[in-house]
Parts: structure tokens; C-alpha cells; sequence
């Protein structure tokens, strides 16, 4: 056995428990999971507040049942409405609420935030080797063909629609 084994799965227990924890607290201060954050930090960037589902879906890089299940949750707690687009009968608008608005001006600092910005005061060799060292990582975790959001938990979305 590698004597580096029992650090390794140290190390990513570690990670998961940070996810975790971060997840837990926006959770339990702002009633929101991290995906239904970043899916109302993105209405916030839209036109006029609003955006199709699809549009989301290709934003947070999951199917389209997990999406469904993010938007309905905002939509029960009043952060988003949806409205009928105009230019197809079937379709709608996803729109940021006031109440979705102002809870964004609260929201705090996320954990994919900091580690965002982090990355980027990376030498291109330390990205390229991170890069390639979670990429090794994916491929040990058989999680090559995972939805892959840019955020760092799924957790309490991805559970709540199986």
C-alpha cells in the first residue's frame, strides 16, 4: 500500500466536509441550497431579471429534472415567479421576485466564491497541476459523466429529487 493512501482519502474527506459545511450554513441562514443561490444570482445578471429554464439548465450545467426541482423550490418560497413567454405559447420566463432580489443583497460570500478567486491567483503551472490532479481524482471517483455544475455542492438539490 502507497503510504500516501490513508492522507489522500484524508484530504478528500476534508473537502467533502467544507462543501458540506458551507452548504449546511447558507441552508440554515438564508433557507436556500447553494444551486438555488447561484440559479437567482443569475436571474440578477439577466434582462429584465428573467430567463428560460433552459437558459438556466445550460448555466448551472444539469438536467433538466434537477433544474425543475431548483425552480420549483424558489417558486414555493416566493424568490422567483414564472411568466408566459410571448414568443412561444408553451413557453415562460423565469423572473427574480423583489423578495429573490433582496435576499441576494444579504447573501453572503460562498465557498465556490473564495476558492473561484483563489484559482485565479494561480500560476498557470499550479492550475495546470491542480487541474490535472482533480482530474485524476474525477476519473478514481468514476464521476466522469456526473452532471457538472460550476458550483461545489449538489448535495441537497440532487437528493431532494430522487
Amino acid at each position: 500500500m502507497n503510504p500516501n493512501q490513508p492522507n489522500i482519502l484524508t484530504l478528500i474527506r476534508k473537502i467533502i466536509r467544507s462543501v458540506d459545511i458551507d452548504s449546511k450554513r447558507i441552508e440554515k441562514e438564508f433557507g436556500v441550497s447553494i444551486p438555488q443561490l447561484l440559479t437567482l444570482q443569475f436571474l440578477d445578471t439577466q434582462e429584465d431579471f428573467k430567463a428560460t429554464s433552459t437558459q438556466v439548465k445550460n448555466h448551472l450545467e444539469l438536467n433538466a429534472s434537477t433544474v425543475t426541482g431548483i425552480i420549483n423550490r424558489l417558486l414555493s418560497k416566493g424568490l422567483i415567479v414564472k411568466t408566459p413567454n410571448p414568443n412561444d405559447g408553451r413557453g415562460y420566463f423565469i423572473v427574480l421576485t423583489a423578495k429573490g432580489s433582496h435576499l441576494l443583497k444579504k447573501s453572503p460570500v460562498t465557498l465556490q466564491e473564495t476558492v473561484s478567486k483563489k484559482i485565479e491567483s494561480l500560476s498557470p503551472e499550479e492550475t495546470d497541476t491542480l487541474y490535472k490532479g482533480v482530474g485524476l481524482l474525477i476519473h478514481l471517483l468514476e464521476a466522469e459523466n456526473l452532471d457538472a455544475a460550476p458550483l461545489i455542492t449538489l448535495c441537497d438539490d440532487l437528493s431532494k429529487n430522487q
